[in-house]
């Protein structure tokens, strides 16, 4: 802008200025809809004093005196909005505001540049005014008052978007300002700062080798930072491209619920298009994601526990099917009959069919939150005759939805009938055997090429999934209709016998064949049938003459018998073809076997045709070599155990031994087959083999730890659970200890299948009964050691949770509040003292066993950690009480935390039955016979030898003394010169003998003898300290005594040794700083006996 020299109105524009600006910020902290006219306002404000300026060095340059006067103005009312803390209103509108001015200034610069044609890099007083604001909140970046912080941040924040063209300097200030503030405190401060290190990624250009970049940085904070709502500001402001997608759909499994939604609703489904126009896709439109990513989103956010989330979900795959349902079809692909479900199809396009669940969960959900689209849908005669696996699915899923929402007359109108369906049923088989045919005659007649391969199998597993939904479809259909059934049953039946049908489609035709026999007992014998007339024909030991096919009117109760050959002849040797053939019948009849076997309840003896598959197809494939053959076998064989009582006892232990000569998917067969005949006949194995049953867990137990791979090992533990659960165990506490070793193991870190099962099963055990309770305490301290071995044995880079940890979840696991049957107010109440036994047994480990002081710390901290009951048994607490006593006396806890933890225990425990034990005498209490065992165990206890604590029973030593305290309160002793420590003692005492470095029990000069006696603690004995130079004064040393044989006592006097002999047992001895409870309480006549004693010893001294 052109200036002028006016520096004479100066002082009347910085009065006007100072008029008009309050005035405008007054305006703009109580409304929004303001803003706009003071933004104007302010604008010609600051137009005006742009033309202030003042001549300096005789013409050659300018002062912008008005610029100055008017930022000093606005920085002034920014001052004052700065130490307002977050949610006030007005200062938010403000921030608004200043934003706001940023943006319309910067604007008007821009347009004036245009106008006037200047160049960009030059200065201006949009520029200037930016840069000075940036300049004074970068200030507030630092302050101390957090408020200051926020909205210093949130100033910036509102104006990264409006900056303009700012030098390298200042924008380079600028990231490195914000990204400083990363790791603020505050996660106020640490939102504001996401959003505008968001704002400015969209700006960074390429950064030097080495260096994180702002988008590197913001994923980082949306993964890692622990506030939920710095995560959420991260996610809602950056940018969306193909670098960041892939982490904002890492988001639908954030731990927040609220993050988990917006993804779905605020930016996914908002950036399908680019505004308002449909035609343009945006980042997350279906077309613009690869498979995976649109499974990822179908799958999480369908998937997801909360229904809000859920809800989200269902509205994007609604907006997708919009979207792409409106595309234009491709030429060609035109049809009539597919108008509302088109965008159901072409989102279908897009989803991988071969996962079946995560297409099924998307149409569902489509249908379920857009029922316009499932009461519009028509399926025509041209639907049904140019079905696609797309089409087909879309079909079949259609049908389960009208069957779950029970709207049978909208499938009467819309479905065909079950003659119609089977007709085309047939049609896509021999389709199917076409392509096959083809395929197989151009393998053999040409070479093809790797696209040739491709085009062919593409064709085939068309129609393979075509004729896959058509089958599923059928299972659902209404067979009143007995032409229609008649005719579905004899072609799903020739299906079956034929050679061309997939392996993967036998199962869902036996669904079909299922539907339609009358009951079990028919299903086996035509599939029983079947698999003779299969294995006949394989082997050609029938001709054409010896069949009576079966007429296409027949039921499936007329099922006739195929006669049998003669087999008086023997039979001829094999050709490789022939063997070959025969092999893969017997492996198409194996699978139909299983299939079966699966779909029936009913028992051997009820259907004795099973026998003779059972003689001359299943135990045979048992006893093959070839892993196919006999894996199959095998698991036929565990089906028929599961109906065959006395084949289950007699084989149980046959598939456990299988196991470790097994490969590993054989294994998990094996080991499923071997938990589900312990379960099904679990009261016959009891009955009839007994013995079996310690055997079975104890070889399953033994694969615990030698499983081949995870999935093993994942297998055997969650049969290993229900056998618990369902009280089949015969070891518990040898299970469980198994199953926890395994549960804690650093082998099983990756293994989440295990961690899952076990963490599910441990909660469900434990909250269930209150006798599993019971049990997971009895086996605590065993198992503690046993995993504190387990530790000592890890490799230098395994690593296993700590002991701390390992406590905390067996306090949890015995947790009475948590027990199902308190929760639901069951009449079988919890025992609500079960932890206070954990505790008397913690307390009785700690006295009896040795241990190690970082264990010793882990269990003193579970003690705080374990519930105490309002009310419990006298005994207990009478018991847990002289536990504490004799552990503070006997066992003394050296660790300054681990004494902690132990003295809130024992606040706690006269916390509650303070009344219980305010009456409690110890020589009373040792005439009681109940408590005759406890204070035998008490007195068994050997004090440790360290001379730290006196016993419940040990003689008075006042030269042992000191030391208690010495250690117990860490005494900082001052070496200092001979002669300051003997004036000391002698103007304190007043004696003849000075005393030698006597151990201060308080801070003050003028401490008296009282006050030892008090504590109940004689003076130790006298000292010689020898003298050192009084040249130079050495500073303070903190000197740790440990034991008695450390320093040089002189030897207490005879007559004071005999003194002690004749006193009583030494009493419970308290610290000044921290108070214990006594366990007897001494009387008067004993503290006299000890003063006299305190000053008979003084005097000798």
């Amino acid at each position: 802008m052109p200036g002028r020299t006016l520096y004479a109105g100066a002082a009347a524009l910085c009065d006007k200025i100072a008029a008009q600006v309050p005035r405008i910020f007054d305006q703009a902290q109580n409304s929004l809809a303001n803003h706009q006219k003071n933004l104007v306002a302010l604008y010609k404000l600051q137009v005006e004093a742009a033309l202030c300026t003042e001549e300096v060095r005789q013409g050659r340059g300018l002062r912008l005196v008005g610029e100055k006067i008017f930022e000093e103005a606005i920085l002034q009312m920014l001052t004052r909005v700065l130490p307002l803390k977050k949610g006030v209103t007005p200062a938010d509108r403000v921030v608004k505001f200043i934003g706001g001015y940023v943006k319309f200034v910067n604007e008007k610069a821009l347009e004036q540049e245009d106008q006037e044609g200047n160049d960009e890099d030059d200065e201006s007083t949009a520029s200037r005014f930016t840069a000075r604001l940036l300049q004074f909140f970068y200030k507030g970046f630092l302050a101390k008052d957090k408020n200051v912080r926020y909205r210093s941040l949130q100033s910036v924040a509102e104006m990264v978007n409006h900056l303009g063209l700012v030098d390298e300097e200042v924008y380079s200030e600028l990231r490195s300002s914000l990204m400083d503030r990363v790791i603020d405190r505050e996660v106020n401060v640490r939102v504001q700062v996401a959003i505008g290190l968001s704002k400015l990624s969209g700006t960074e250009g390429p950064s030097e080798e080495g260096e994180q970049t702002v988008q590197e940085l913001l994923l980082d904070i949306m993964k890692h930072d622990a506030s939920a709502d710095v995560r959420r500001a991260a996610v809602l402001n950056i940018p969306i491209d193909d670098t960041t997608i892939d982490a904002i759909l890492d988001r639908t499994r954030d731990v927040d619920i609220t993050i988990r939604k917006l993804v779905y609703s605020a930016i996914l489904e908002k950036n399908v298009t680019v505004g308002d126009n449909d035609q343009i896709m945006g980042p997350t439109h279906p077309r613009a994601l690869t498979i995976a990513q649109r499974e990822l989103i179908i799958r999480n956010g369908l998937g997801d526990r909360e229904p809000s989330v859920r809800a989200a979900a269902a509205s994007l795959l609604g907006r997708w099917v919009d979207v792409v349902g409106g595309q234009p079809e491709a030429e060609g692909e035109e049809n009539p009959d597919v108008k509302v479900e088109s965008g159901l199809i072409e989102l279908l396009k897009m989803l991988d069919m071969a996962e079946q669940k995560y297409p099924v969960d998307a149409v569902l959900s489509v249908l379920t939150s857009r029922p316009e689209i499932f009461q519009n849908m028509i399926f025509g005669h041209e639907y049904w005759k140019n079905l696609t696996p797309e089409t087909a699915f879309l079909a079949r899923v259609f049908v389960e939805h009208g069957l779950t929402t029970n709207d049978n007359v909208r499938l009467e109108a819309v479905l065909p009938v079950v003659t119609e369906l089977a007709f085309h049923i047939q049609d896509t088989f021999n389709e199917l055997s076409s392509r096959v045919d083809e395929e197989q005659e151009a393998r053999l007649l040409t070479d093809l090429t790797e696209d040739e391969r491709i085009r062919y199998e593409d064709a085939r597993l068309e129609k393979e999934a075509i004729l896959g939904e058509l089958l599923q479809l059928a299972v659902n259909l209404d067979y009143s209709d007995e032409i229609g059934r008649r005719k579905m049953f004899q072609l799903v039946r020739d299906m079956l016998s034929e050679d061309l049908l997939p392996q993967s489609l036998l199962n869902k035709c036996l669904d079909v064949l299922r539907e339609l026999s009358p009951n079990e007992r028919d299903l086996i014998r035509v599939v029983v049938e079947l698999v003779q007339d299969l294995r006949d024909q394989a082997r050609g030991n029938e001709g054409e003459e010896d069949l009576k096919v079966a007429s296409p009117e027949t039921s499936p109760g007329e099922t006739p018998n195929t006669a049998r050959p003669s087999r008086s002849n023997p039979p001829r040797e094999q050709t490789a073809e022939e063997k070959a053939r025969a092999d893969a019948t017997d492996y198409k009849c194996l699978l139909l076997c299983i299939g079966m076997l699966e779909r029936v309840d009913g028992t051997l003896d009820e259907n004795s045709t099973l026998a003779g598959i059972l003689d001359e197809l299943i135990i045979p494939s048992v006893k093959r070599k070839e892993y196919i053959f006999r894996e199959k076998g095998l698991i036929s064989m565990g089906l028929c155990c599961l109906i065959a009582k006395p084949l289950a006892i007699n084989t149980a232990k046959f598939f456990v031994e299988q196991v470790p000569h097994s490969p590993a998917s054989l294994q998990e067969s094996l080991l499923q087959i071997t938990f589900d005949i312990m379960m099904v006949h679990e009261a016959e194995l009891r009955k009839y083999r007994p013995e079996i049953i310690p055997v079975l867990m104890e070889k399953l137990l033994g694969l615990v730890s030698m499983a081949a791979s995870d999935k093993v090992r994942a297998v055997v533990c969650l049969g290993l659970s229900k056998l618990i659960l369902a009280g089949m165990a015969t070891d518990y506490e040898l299970v469980l200890t198994n199953l926890i070793q395994v549960y804690l193991s650093p082998k099983t870190e990756n293994n989440l299948e295990l961690r899952q099962c076990l963490t599910f099963f441990f909660q469900v055990f434990c909250y269930s009964s209150p006798a599993n309770q019971e049990t997971i305490r009895s086996m605590f301290l065993r198992t503690y050691e046993t995993l504190k071995e387990d530790r000592e044995k890890l490799d230098e880079d395994e690593e296993m949770i700590s002991p701390a940890q390992i406590t905390t979840l067996f306090a949890d696991w015995t947790d009475p509040n948590k027990l199902r049957t308190v929760v639901t107010n069951s009449e079988s109440q919890a025992n609500m003292s079960i932890q206070l036994d954990l505790a008397i047994e913690v307390l009785r480990s700690l006295l009896e066993q040795n241990w190690a002081k970082e264990d010793k710390k882990v269990l003193c901290q579970l003690l705080p950690k374990l519930y105490l009951p309002d009310s419990a048994d006298d005994d207990k607490v009478k018991e847990l009480k002289v536990l504490v006593y004799a552990l503070r006396s006997r066992r003394p806890i050296r660790d300054t935390m681990t004494n902690n933890a132990f003295t809130k225990f024992e606040a706690a425990v006269m916390k509650k039955f303070g009344k219980q034990l305010q009456d409690f005498n110890e020589e009373e209490y040792r005439k009681l016979e109940q408590l005759e065992k406890l204070f035998s165990f008490v007195d068994s206890i050997i004090p440790d030898d360290d001379d730290e604590e006196i016993g419940l029973d040990e003689p008075k030593r006042k030269g042992k003394k000191r030391h208690v305290l010495e250690l117990q309160d860490y005494i900082m002793t001052t070496t200092t010169e001979a002669d300051d420590v003997t004036s000391a003692g002698s103007s304190k005492r007043g004696r003849s003998k000075p005393r030698s470095k006597r151990p201060r029990l308080s801070n003050s000069d003028d401490a008296s003898d009282d006050e030892v006696t008090e504590l109940h603690t004689p003076p130790p004995p006298t000292r010689k300290v020898p003298k050192r130079s009084a040249a130079t004064r050495k500073p303070p040393q903190v000197v740790y005594v440990s034991s008695s044989a450390d320093e040089d006592y002189a030897p207490t006097p005879r007559s004071e040794q005999s003194k002690k002999r004749s006193t009583n047992h030494v009493k419970n001895e308290e610290h000044e700083d921290v108070t214990f409870d006594s366990i007897i309480d001494g009387d008067e006549h004993d503290d006299e006996n000890e003063e006299e004693e305190v000053h008979d010893l003084l005097a000798e001294e």
